[in-house]
């Protein structure tokens, strides 16, 4: 007999991965509430009454995707999604030939005699924008954002010819998009804080004796053994971990003379490495970007040596005075020149390059920073900073380490932190000492 089905509401806040049945309640109950509470405060904020947001099957707008329910795992056919604004709300209606969830259906195929069945999914999108007669009408179409650029070429000459005389209300919805991409929910942010520690602890067990033999196991075993971990947890990764060496003695300098690490990355872990990992996990729909550091102890060693401590203590200011400058109104490049400002005052050197993260591993949302653009990023630099969003603090310092003889380690961290009215919060927590690697 088949096992009894636990109808329980399932809790993304304490309990993460969840079964697959599980995750899409709780992704189509989200969507369910960021429709009603989220999205009309969004369009009111961007001037958009009409909100068309359209794909084919296999070639989706990436805001489509996440709009679609939980049992959908592409767009079929041509799926169209109408939000319409009004004094009560909005619409979210759907022009498809198969029911979208929760939308309205505003289509029945075969309602049109002798018209092919594109014909008429057209003819019933040109229908409802004429009911609605909306001031504008928002598509997904950016220079700045990928996100936000969904509308493919062909579709929008045929979304065009559809609309007629509608389509001079044709506007950007790009900052519509990346404020429906960017937005948290509170359950939505507790449910990262969750993730991140699923994160951390996978991190904890890959940086242990059950993992790394010292002298025998590989960067490049962990990495894939991290990655391993994930699909047996049930989770993905959207991105290949990494995991590199910095040892005593191994160093060369890039093409801007800046000291980096040399060890290759198939490299043998040895007693005395700073071992550090770049992990993205995946679940409910959302990512976390996480980079954290081990050392490996040397024989009669209980700790990292004074100076790597020092580096990472340096890394935590960084990340002090990134965060003190996330500041909700001002743009990412206005986040960017005040942290580094202050980091150059107090003599650290080191680079930011934090993002967004939330339905994207690189999110939609202002650039603070990128590891090649330290003056501020075009485009997406000069995008606002705003509440119920969550980032990856990503950044680095370089630091002199006497015990390696002076030489530059350049420390490496990556944090999940969430932005709400009550200021900036880690996820989990934030790393501020070494995961201990014993050498036997």
């Amino acid at each position: 007999m088949p096992a009894p089905v636990d109808r329980t509401l399932p809790d993304p806040t304490r309990t993460v991965p969840l079964p697959l049945r599980a995750q899409a309640d709780v992704r189509d109950r989200w969507l369910t509430q960021r429709l009603l509470d989220v999205l009309p405060g969004l369009m009111d904020r961007a001037g958009i009454d009409l909100w068309i947001v359209l794909g084919r099957e296999y070639n989706e707008d990436p805001v489509l995707a996440t709009m679609l329910p939980a049992t959908w795992l592409s767009a079929r056919r041509r799926t169209v999604l109408l939000f319409h604004r009004s004094d009560d709300g909005v619409t979210a209606a759907a022009v498809s030939r198969y029911p979208v969830g929760q939308f309205l259906p505003a289509w029945e195929p075969d309602e049109t005699p002798g018209t092919t069945a594109e014909q008429s999914q057209w003819a019933a999108l040109r229908r409802f924008v004429d009911q609605a007669a909306p001031r504008t009408i928002g598509v997904d179409s950016s220079p700045v954002f990928a996100h936000a650029d969904g509308l493919s070429h062909t579709e929008h000459g045929l979304l065009v010819q559809a609309l007629g005389p509608h389509a001079d209300k044709l506007v950007s919805a790009e900052q519509l998009a990346v404020g429906w991409l960017e937005t948290r929910l509170p359950e939505e942010i507790a449910a990262m804080h969750a993730m991140n520690r699923l994160v951390h602890q996978v991190i904890d067990e890959a940086y242990s004796p059950a993992v790394i033999t010292v002298g025998e196991t590989t960067a490049l075993d962990v990495a894939w053994w991290i990655r391993q971990r994930f699909a047996d947890l049930g989770v993905d990764g959207w991105f290949q971990p990494t995991v590199d060496l910095q040892r005593a003695g191994s160093l060369l300098a890039d093409e801007r003379g800046t000291p980096v690490p040399s060890v290759p990355f198939d490299a043998v872990i040895e007693p005395g490495d700073l071992v550090h990992c770049d992990v993205g996990l995946s679940t409910l729909g959302l990512m976390t970007d996480t980079q954290r550091n081990g050392y490996v102890l040397r024989p009669g060693e209980t700790g990292a040596p004074a100076g790597l401590v020092a580096a990472m203590a340096a890394g935590n200011r960084m990340q002090d005075l990134t965060t003190a400058a996330l500041q909700p109104g001002c743009t990412g490049d206005e986040v960017l020149a005040a942290a580094r400002a202050a980091a150059a005052a107090e003599g650290l050197d080191g680079d930011i390059y934090s993002h967004p993260v939330g339905v994207h591993g690189h999110g939609a949302g202002p650039a603070i920073g990128m590891w090649d653009q330290q003056d501020g990023v075009p485009g997406a630099g000069s995008a606002p900073v705003r509440t119920d969003t969550v980032w990856a603090l990503e950044l680095c310092v370089r630091v002199p380490v006497p015990e390696w003889g002076g030489q530059l380690v350049r420390m490496g961290l990556e944090q999940g932190i969430a932005l709400t009215g009550r200021g900036v919060e880690y996820l989990d927590q934030r790393q501020t000492g070494f995961i201990l690697i014993p050498s036997s």
